[in-house]
């Protein structure tokens, strides 16, 4: 093989690399079983970041659900208003 054909061949090896993200590498020294990596795996992965949740927001007055039970509404003055705004 010349120069030149072995030339594609390293690039396309580079991009496939470069490409690839490169995860954590864990090295185990000693004898262990596949059952014993595979809990370390398990116990690592578990102790991962992640991403970071949203903080909830609470509901907005219109979307809350205790908008939809009516409380009663007693006939005095100014009544009419308790049966419109919320709480």
């Amino acid at each position: 093989m010349t120069a030149s054909q072995d030339q594609p061949t390293e690039q396309a090896e580079a991009t496939e690399q470069a490409e690839t993200p490169a995860g954590p590498r864990i090295e185990v020294l000693g004898d262990a079983s596949p059952e014993q990596v595979a809990a370390l795996v398990a116990v690592l992965s578990g102790l991962g970041g992640g991403e970071d949740e949203a903080p909830a927001t609470p509901p907005s007055r219109w979307a809350s659900r205790e908008r939809l039970v009516r409380g009663p509404v007693h006939p005095s003055r100014g009544g009419w208003r308790a049966s419109a705004l919320p709480r």
